[in-house]
């Protein structure tokens, strides 16, 4: 059952550029990756949503994202690459959001963070 309200704009978006044509899960995760990558224009700054047991970041932590992780990273989930006290280090995309972003890098990352409350999977 999904978490949050069904946004029509989003749905299409998702369905017509992001996992359009793919047909199993290595290939919706490769269409995502390339969104993302086609979408984000790194460096920007971020900030921790929420703590994970998988992630040393805490709560409004701020964070500089540099990167998305390599493709074979990000299988199951996205990740982004981080800088963290003295090296680089990837944290799960649903975790952060950009902050002090232009409007199509917070939309791409509010898209995937309503992929992921819907409860969707590769």
């Amino acid at each position: 059952m999904p978490k949050t309200k069904p946004d029509p704009q989003r749905e299409r978006r998702i369905e017509q550029e992001i996992v359009v044509d793919a047909y199993d899960a290595e290939e919706r995760a490769l269409g995502w990756h390339s969104y993302l990558e086609e979408r984000l224009p790194f460096p920007f700054p971020g900030k921790c949503l929420a703590p994970r047991a998988t992630s040393p970041l805490r709560q409004n932590q701020e964070v500089q994202i540099i990167g998305l992780a390599p493709a074979e990273e990000c299988g199951h989930e996205m990740f982004v690459m981080i800088t963290w006290e003295d090296r680089t280090l990837a944290v799960p995309l649903a975790q952060v959001e950009a902050t002090q972003a232009d409007k199509a890098t917070k939309q791409a990352v509010a898209d995937w963070h309503y992929w992921v409350k819907q409860g969707y999977a590769f």
